[in-house]
């Protein structure tokens, strides 16, 4: 079949007539560490005028691909960068307030019209504003040609970085998308561009040494054979948030037509879902430095990925796709995504019905989609057991979705192992909306076999979107609901625990455990 080197050529006809109309306009990523080359001398002198300005403190404004990359890249700089991936207003007023006089912001948008990052913007311009901070000297933007954004920014006088429209958001590491914020945050994106460029002979060989074809394969058969969860561990936590940047790439890549590989990013080697294992897992690690024999398999599927980071990036979006021929899905689109968005914006438009509370517990709201949760339960405990009795123990996962401040209440994301220990199933854990991005496409579109438990509360105090008719807070609770009316309509099992205030958080760990 010569499937690499056709996919370095760019054949667009590797995964089916079904996919070829996507697929032809999304190929871009295969030579990006060649192409992108140019931008990293544009990108260097634009750092170096900001932080003659004074101008060091980076924020990007972005969802999904255009932020997780980012955020993996300038971790393994260790360089500072804030992500502003949320609609929290909590979140999103803790990352304006701080140091507004030397922060510039990147506003990245494939798109360029997600709803987060524009509300984000908006946000953004009227602190400036407020401020006598001119926005056209704080605000660069990253986004498609001719996109809403591109003209929009155009007319307000940013200056843009227009990326390659040939590369969806998911594969966009090596794009502007991946490159402007880290640059301008001081990752050396050359050597990064370098370490990819180093691979990509490699990976354009029809050969069975090939590191992408090999470890495609790997997961593409191993889900025929039932093994359809992918356990990922960070080897001595080389790459921050690599975890977080892989599973957007697999999850939204492969979860369709009810097909699809589940990644499930695991805190070490000795956490429940890595050790011990299930049947239907296999086990990874990526980074350098750890071999993976010393981990026993349930399921006998294992791999270890040991290279620096471009590579790793270049590798596993070969794999993913390599992967999606194999189970026979189109890797390039993302249908179920949209499904959310449409839910929420109609919610914030006053359209669809509102859920209707089952009971209250204390300072706890609990909601649940249709057709599970028994009339006689009364409190959050015997919801939350209820749910997970509904597990199926061969190919059953738990999906927790907390839509909150990640990062004052990061101590939540320790009820993944908790759950993961008592149900001897595999658990993933999400920030919403972030993960709408990124494992919602899989989700909606992926096997049935997910129960979801989501986490949503009363701000500490809400912040109004400029210029639009909703807050941020009302925003939230619209893509959570949104998303739960999705997945209910599709059978699957959600239960919404919604909190007073952020101080309860502590009243559902304790129920969790």
């Amino acid at each position: 079949m010569r499937f690499a080197s056709r996919l370095a050529a760019k054949d667009h006809t590797l995964w089916g007539q079904a996919a070829e109309e996507e697929s032809a306009k999304r190929l871009g990523w295969v030579d990006l560490s060649h192409t992108s080359v140019p931008l990293v001398k544009a990108i260097t002198a634009l750092r170096d005028e900001l932080h003659g300005k004074g101008l060091t403190r980076v924020v990007l404004c972005g969802m999904g691909g255009s932020s997780l990359a980012p955020e993996v890249i300038c971790g393994a700089a260790g360089v500072a960068l804030d992500v502003l991936d949320s609609s929290d207003p909590d979140f999103v007023r803790a990352a304006i307030d701080n140091d507004l006089a030397h922060t510039v912001v990147v506003v990245s948008s494939k798109s360029g019209g997600t709803v987060e990052t524009d509300s984000q913007r908006r946000a953004y311009e009227k602190a400036f504003a407020d401020a006598g901070i001119d926005p056209r000297e704080r605000i660069v933007v990253v986004t498609d040609p001719g996109s809403p954004l591109d003209q929009s920014a155009s007319e307000a006088g940013y200056r843009i970085f227009r990326a390659d429209p040939t590369v969806g958001g998911r594969f966009s590491a090596l794009t502007a998308f991946g490159l402007v914020p880290s640059g301008l945050a001081g990752a050396d994106i050359g050597a990064l561009l370098a370490e990819a460029e180093s691979i990509r002979g490699e990976l354009a060989k029809d050969s069975v040494d090939n590191p992408g074809l090999r470890l495609g394969a790997l997961m593409g058969v191993a889900n025929l054979a039932g093994v359809d969860k992918l356990v990922l561990c960070n080897a001595e936590a080389a790459y921050g948030g690599f975890g977080d940047w892989a599973e957007q790439l697999i999850a939204e890549s492969t979860g369709k037509d009810g097909k699809g590989v589940l990644p499930v990013i695991v805190e070490s080697a000795t956490a429940p879902n890595f050790s011990p294992s299930s049947a239907d897992e296999v086990l990874g690690s990526f980074g350098p430095g750890w071999l993976f024999d010393d981990v026993r398999t349930k399921s006998g599927w294992g791999v270890s990925v040991d290279a620096s980071l471009g590579a790793q990036m270049l590798l596993w979006e070969h794999a993913t796709v390599v992967c999606g021929a194999i189970i026979g899905i189109n890797p390039f689109d993302q249908p179920d995504v949209e499904s959310a968005k449409a839910a929420a914006r109609g919610l914030l438009d006053g359209g669809g019905a509102q859920p209707q509370p089952r009971f209250s517990d204390g300072a706890i709201t609990v909601y649940a989609s249709p057709g599970w949760l028994s009339d006689g339960v009364s409190n959050v405990h015997d919801a939350i057991t209820e749910l997970l009795a509904g597990l199926d123990h061969a190919h059953g996962y738990v999906a927790v979705q907390a839509y909150l401040d990640r990062h004052r209440d990061a101590a939540l994301a320790d009820v993944r192992a908790t759950i993961a220990a008592a149900t001897e199933r595999p658990v993933t854990f999400g920030w919403g909306p972030r993960f709408l991005h990124s494992t919602g496409q899989y989700h909606k579109g992926g096997p049935s076999t997910g129960v979801y438990l989501q986490i949503t509360s009363h701000p500490e105090r809400d912040l109004a979107v400029p210029d639009r008719p909703f807050t941020f807070h009302e925003f939230l609770i619209a893509q959570a609901v949104g998303d739960g009316q999705v997945l209910a309509d599709k059978g699957r099992p959600v239960l919404r625990l919604h909190l007073d205030s952020p101080a309860h958080l502590d009243a559902v760990r304790q129920a969790l455990q």
